[in-house]
């Protein structure tokens, strides 16, 4: 069987596990046209302010929408986040003070957030040179978190919490919905002052809610991750309880500024537009997950999730097993990416991270993965991670010249 036959084979295979996607997605939107048609948004509110960005109708609704769809108190969408990295660093510094105790439950944090931790890098101004304690959980022996250990974890000390939803960089299942509210009440169970605080990237709109739904007290995120619609140029998003939320802003912009603050550069409208989208590109980016563990897991790669299970966010891991077939995988998705498709992925360097990465990103927004791309890191076992994809279709073509580039896996 040929890789088009392969793929013609998994396409039939999951039609109805797309079908259950399409109802997530038919979900999510109805919720979000709710709150569009709530707010009365209309033309009126895709125009900004410039300087200060005080008074900005546009994004003071942008902000309750938000916080609507999120379920929560409060929220600040901004285009001066950089990264969700930049979102989540915000939180944690403005809630963080001296002598607190920060908790990771979900292993290793993502490699971004190694340097704001302090785990990595000297005299940046981290959380563990501000006098933070940190702590964290390691997983089981199997991948899974250690509901054992957290349940005992929990001191008087400990202010926030932090749960990692997405794996990141490593071979960990991402976690649910029903995981996240688990991990909330055994936490409130030992210390009902713990804030619960999610990182949320590459998991808005997968399942019919979203963390605060099941008591989380903050979120964050990025735009050119899921909520921006693959359309958002920039920025990313802070919510939850709303003295969290100011908190988090004012580190953002600075204290007595908060929220009030940050003009919105004629963004509005895509920050609006992208929203709107958001369910559906999601949908369509776990379809392409699925393609792709179906297809390859056929070719004796281990993926992560399988082919069948029900996804948690939208990335989908391949074991590939060497550099070469690491750095064979993300050039011919690459080659098959609407912008630079000319261009070969290298290992590099990237700001943040420890180990060199090799990245096809060849998409609309520079660094956008909620448009179709994928990377690792160069070490062993060499884990592709593929993420977003505006279309399965996309994925598809782009997954046929992948298989061709790395074959079978070794015996």
């Amino acid at each position: 069987m040929n890789s088009t036959q392969k793929l013609q084979a998994a396409e039939k295979a999951l039609l109805p596990i797309f079908y259950g996607i399409d109802a997530t997605v038919k979900h999510n939107l109805k919720k979000i046209l709710s709150s569009f048609r709530g707010h009365r948004l209309g033309v009126q509110h895709f125009a900004g302010v410039t300087g200060y960005g005080h008074d900005d109708l546009g994004r003071q609704t942008l902000d309750r929408i938000f916080a609507e769809v999120m379920g929560t108190q409060a929220a600040a969408v901004r285009v001066q986040f950089v990264s969700g990295t930049h979102a989540i660093a915000c939180c944690l510094f403005g809630v963080l003070r001296p002598g607190d105790e920060m908790l990771a439950v979900a292993g290793d944090p993502y490699d971004t957030l190694e340097e704001v931790i302090g785990l990595r890098g000297h005299n940046q101004g981290s959380l563990i040179e501000f006098g933070i304690d940190y702590r964290q959980l390691s997983l089981t022996q199997e991948g899974t978190l250690d509901w054992q250990a957290l349940g005992k974890a929990v001191s008087n000390r400990t202010r926030l919490v932090l749960i990692q939803r997405s794996c990141g960089y490593s071979w960990r299942e991402s976690l649910s919905i029903t995981e996240i509210e688990k991990i909330v009440m055994l936490v409130k169970q030992q210390n009902p002052d713990t804030i619960c605080f999610v990182d949320n990237c590459y998991g808005e709109f997968v399942e019919e809610c979203e963390p605060p739904a099941v008591g989380a007290d903050l979120i964050a995120g990025s735009l050119i991750k899921n909520p921006g619609g693959t359309i958002a140029t920039a920025g990313g998003y802070i919510a939850g309880k709303a003295d969290l939320v100011e908190a988090a802003a004012c580190r953002l912009t600075a204290p007595g500024i908060g929220s009030a603050g940050g003009a919105t550069f004629d963004q509005n409208r895509l920050l609006f537009q992208g929203l709107f989208l958001a369910p559906q590109m999601v949908g369509e980016a776990i379809k392409g997950n699925h393609l792709t563990a179906y297809v390859m897991k056929q070719l004796g790669y281990p993926v992560n999730p399988g082919p069948m299970v029900p996804r948690r966010d939208v990335i989908q891991a391949i074991q590939l097993g060497s550099p070469e077939k690491l750095i064979a995988f993300c050039r011919a998705i690459q080659q098959h990416s609407p912008v630079d498709s000319y261009l070969e992925p290298v290992p590099a360097q990237m700001p943040g991270y420890e180990s060199q990465l090799v990245m096809a990103g060849g998409t609309f927004i520079d660094g956008s993965t909620s448009e179709f791309s994928a990377d690792g890191p160069l070490r062993e076992p060499y884990i592709a991670f593929c993420q977003g994809g505006t279309h399965w279709t996309h994925v598809a073509i782009a997954l046929e010249a992948a298989i061709a580039a790395v074959g079978a896996a070794d015996s």
